[in-house]
């Protein structure tokens, strides 16, 4: 039995209750939700699967995204809700040895971006919103996330943080979001109420914190963010704003048609780079649809 989530800080939330809950040695499977779409996993027997989109292996399934919302009975635990990591924390309610309420609550706010201003400007004040931004989703990390899970399921937060792992990648992250926040200001256009993001020219492709483009373009209700991931493919990601919530546009299932999904409120897809014009330029329209006329 393996859990099988993605490498974002939901999913490593969902691998510590799972793990928790149904008593499941490490190491996690990590997959892209993009690779379980395309049928590139190779999903075994007894696999308990999280924050990905369903495969018909699967022993157990959980996910909240709107575009998964499955139409048959599943084994598991659907519903459209603020994180995966909840759903999980409902349904084995009882049957974790240690108290992750705080956690799970905090996931829950990250995840579906329930946060506030100052947490946005500062998130070095924040332990958890901090420790989600040490996360990344580049395969080498792999040994940080599997230490990630390790230490969420025997630690209480602050000596997290003190860990030493933990404290260098976010003094990294602090230094990160401030050349984010200027690649940001020199690489994004306003098209009407949709600030476009293209970070494709950028080598190495800028991180940090995702929350940050709301703050600085306020006017806009969307962002459209494209970057390569590698020679073959690139990425869109698409979100509401969470300081200017005009956007009626249910993102998940409008990327459903460029091999992605998500949230209503967010989400994202990867595709060949051959696609990235036509693809762009479809998704900024139908972002724009949504403006006021």
């Amino acid at each position: 039995m393996r859990v099988v989530t993605r490498p974002d800080f939901d999913g490593v939330v969902c691998a510590v209750l799972l793990m928790d809950a149904l008593d499941i040695a490490p190491p996690v499977c990590w997959v892209q939700p993009s690779d379980m779409q395309h049928g590139r996993v190779d999903i075994q027997d007894g696999d308990v699967i999280a924050n990905l989109p369903y495969h018909e292996k699967s022993h157990l399934w959980f996910d909240h995204h709107i575009s998964n919302e499955p139409d048959k009975p599943i084994k598991g635990h659907f519903k459209l809700a603020p994180s995966a990591a909840g759903i999980i924390f409902e349904h084995y309610q009882g049957r974790f040895k240690r108290d992750y309420r705080q956690l799970v609550h905090e996931t829950d706010r990250i995840d579906s971006a329930d946060l506030t201003l100052d947490e946005i400007l500062h998130p070095e004040a924040y332990p958890f919103i901090l420790l989600s931004m040490t996360l990344s989703s580049d395969p080498s990390e792999q040994d940080y996330w599997e230490h990630l899970v390790a230490l969420l399921r025997t630690l209480p937060m602050d000596e997290v943080m003190q860990d030493e792992k933990v404290s260098a990648r976010s003094e990294q992250v602090v230094t990160a979001n401030l050349i984010y926040e200027k690649a940001l200001k020199e690489n994004t256009r306003v098209m009407g109420r949709v600030s476009v993001t293209d970070f494709r020219r950028l080598n190495p492709t800028p991180t940090g914190n995702r929350f940050l483009v709301y703050s600085l373009f306020p006017q806009c209700a969307v962002n459209v963010k494209i970057t390569y991931e590698n020679e073959d493919t690139a990425s869109i990601q698409v979100g509401h704003s969470i300081l200017n919530r005009g956007c009626r546009v249910n993102v998940g299932k409008m990327l459903g048609a460029f091999e992605g999904g998500g949230h209503y409120g967010a989400g994202a897809c990867r595709f060949p780079r051959e696609k990235e014009t036509a693809y762009l330029q479809k998704i900024i329209a139908a972002m724009q649809e949504d403006e006021p006329g």
